[in-house]
């Protein structure tokens, strides 16, 4: 009993000789000088001070995968009884880059290309052996995985007859 009313004692006469604590945030600073008297500092700031929000330049776009279209290789549409639905015949002028890829793989990567980039489809511009030697290094993400693609007046006038032919045998399945 006597040793804990001495604790008790103690720790009074602490509290009472201990320095309050001071909040150090609020405090201004104080130069460190040898004089008796203690003398607070200005601060002088010749900067604004801003927030630095243009950290990160550029776009701020994600990275795409490369060859993302390999994925989906191997799946195909079918009609509710899953019959397989007929695929589409890619023109002889548009070639795959190489990596092995099907009509259907080159198919995704030109429609994705065509509903997400912003900016001409022209495939992809490096020469074949380049490609092929190392396509992750020379691929273009932003492009479909075609080699380049020239459009000339005579494919224009060979597809705007195929359409109007088309829309011909629709006016006739729709008129019947």
């Amino acid at each position: 009993m006597l040793l804990t009313k001495r604790k008790r004692e103690d720790e009074k006469q602490e509290k009472e000789t201990a320095s309050p604590k001071i909040n150090t945030s609020i405090v201004l600073p104080i130069r460190q000088t040898a004089s008796i008297f203690k003398q607070s500092v200005t601060i002088v700031r010749n900067r604004e001070s801003k927030v630095n929000t243009d950290v990160i330049h550029g776009s701020q776009e994600k990275p795409k995968q490369l060859f993302w279209e390999k994925r989906l290789q191997g799946i195909h549409a079918s009609d509710k009884k899953g019959k397989v639905v007929e695929t589409f015949e890619l023109p002889p002028k548009i070639k795959a880059v190489g990596l092995q890829l099907g009509d259907e793989t080159i198919l995704r990567s030109i429609a994705t290309a065509l509903h997400i980039n912003e900016h001409p489809i022209t495939g992809q511009n490096k020469p074949k052996a380049l490609l092929d030697k190392n396509p992750g290094a020379y691929i273009n993400p932003k492009q479909p995985l075609v080699l380049g693609l020239h459009v000339t007046d005579e494919d224009i006038e060979i597809q705007e007859k195929r359409v109007l032919e088309a829309r011909k045998r629709l006016q006739e399945a729709l008129s019947e």
